[in-house]
């Protein structure tokens, strides 16, 4: 099929779908084939003036693109499919007896380094659930672990570390007295219980722990900064791992404010309605240094957990000169009645990409793995028509709701453009084995790769694979 085709086709079917009457019949006894091959649309076609009308996304998948429809705008978008181009599994030794070595809960690429050399984290640690009398206890195993950034090389399909950088502070740790922090929750008043590997005994909090999901790096002053789950915060870091400062939301308790970790209170006073482990997921800062783009893995709880099922995550926009917010977009995502047996709250933010100030990549994905999963996309998504909704529905003052309370229909009655959103990779097409898609990178605008985090192994700790799959595409465009 050439493109001149493809063209004169799509546009056929926009004017044909608009022309057509409330009530048509479906086109009877057509039969399709391609290449060859017999084909059965997912919507029946329809004839109408003897012009067979065929379903979009039927077209879409004969030309092997993907397509999205963006009801706001009226748009389809069609992209490329990319082409897989490499697997790579991590062989490190276990941390401990039925603990994996982790990594992939981030990925970044720095300009300069190869192609192959790539930067990731491990989250807090292994950590799990146990129930007690009822109620459920989060336990931490190996409590002195310190979270790290990995620099890792990929070659001969595996995952390579080549330096590990642990986490530091200026000062130290009251849980381990030296300068390495742990992965254990901050404050007492506010996180989850920390208890040891029986679920018996409340180990110590610690002020520096961190919960780290997402890494991205400035290249301004060659430093990171890491997207944490726990406040949420962002937090800067040397090269050599040592904290600098915290970004956290106004209303933290001071106390976190220290000489080894002074700490900025700039962000959003809603975002302390972060759902426990559902905060900060995802960090990216655009090549030119100047923004800094978090989202949030799920929607806040705001006012209260009514609103899980909520498809309004929020994207927050940072001017890293002044280290404040200028925006926030209200990202919808995909509705989990398209699917089967997914509630909505099962469908989050993991990572993305800056590519610029007005482009993201997202990785949005539910649940579930292997056979069961679902959704498990890349998008990118375009800001420019967006509506900066920053400080404007964090109450139920201007709206009569909260963001996360107003539907999709009543953000579009108050006016409030959304991102559009296009397909980029669909991994579940490509039957990419692991659940937690949390690491995404982009390289040289068309190289993209993707890496899990495999928790630790603790949901499968008798496994002889370690569970980490980094996988990298090839993109036919540039996204730049």
């Amino acid at each position: 099929m050439t493109k001149k085709w493809f063209v004169s086709a799509i546009a056929a079917l926009a004017v044909g779908s608009a022309l057509l009457p409330s009530a048509h019949a479906a086109a009877p006894e057509v039969k399709y084939s391609s290449n060859g091959q017999a084909f059965t649309p997912s919507t029946p076609a329809v004839l109408q003036d003897d012009r067979l009308f065929l379903p979009l996304r039927d077209v879409a998948d004969l030309l092997e693109k993907y397509v999205d429809w963006d009801d706001a705008s009226k748009t389809a978008l069609f992209s490329d499919k990319p082409k897989l181009t490499g697997k790579y599994t991590l062989h490190e030794k276990d941390l401990a007896e039925g603990v994996k070595f982790g990594v992939g809960s981030s990925l970044t690429h720095i300009p300069g380094d190869p192609d192959n050399v790539f930067y990731t984290t491990a989250d807090r640690g292994p950590n799990g659930e146990i129930d007690v009398d009822g109620k459920t206890r989060r336990t931490f195993p190996l409590p002195n672990y310190t979270p790290s950034i990995y620099k890792i090389q990929l070659e001969q399909g595996k995952i390579n570390i080549l330096e590990t950088i642990p986490l530091k502070i200026s000062g130290k740790d009251p849980v381990n007295g030296t300068d390495k922090i742990t992965g254990l929750p901050n404050l007492k008043s506010r996180d989850e219980v920390p208890y040891d590997k029986a679920a018996q005994n409340v180990i110590q909090y610690d002020p520096y722990g961190l919960d780290v999901e997402g890494l991205a790096y400035n290249p301004q002053d060659g430093t990171f900064w890491i997207s944490d789950e726990y406040g949420p915060y962002l937090v800067q870091v040397k090269r050599d791992g040592t904290l600098l400062q915290r970004i956290a939301p106004k209303g933290i308790d001071p106390a976190l404010n220290t000489a080894a970790l002074p700490l900025k209170d700039n962000l959003p006073a809603v975002y302390l309605n972060r759902r426990q482990n559902r905060g900060a997921e995802a960090v990216g800062i655009t090549p030119d240094g100047k923004w800094m783009f978090m989202a949030m893995q799920s929607p806040l709880r705001n006012p209260d957990k009514s609103v899980d099922n909520s498809r309004t995550l929020r994207i927050l926009k940072i001017d890293l000169a002044t280290l404040k917010p200028v925006a926030e977009y209200a990202y919808i995502t995909e509705d989990a009645g398209q699917f089967k047996d997914l509630k909505q709250s099962d469908i989050v933010i993991s990572d993305l990409v800056a590519v610029n100030e007005h482009t993201l990549l997202i990785d949005e994905r539910d649940k579930n793995a292997g056979d069961a999963a679902q959704l498990k996309k890349i998008f990118a998504i375009d800001l420019s028509n967006a509506t900066n909704v920053l400080g404007k529905y964090d109450d139920a003052s201007q709206a009569g709701k909260t963001l996360e309370q107003l539907s999709l229909t009543e953000l579009r009655q108050m006016g409030v453009q959304t991102p559009v959103k296009r397909t980029v990779l669909d991994a579940v097409e490509f039957k990419y084995p692991n659940e937690k898609i949390e690491g995404i990178s982009l390289v040289d605008g068309h190289k993209l790769v993707i890496v899990n985090d495999n928790d630790f192994g603790v949901n499968d700790p008798g496994s002889p694979e370690n569970g980490t799959d980094l996988w990298t595409f090839e993109l036919p465009y540039d996204i730049k």
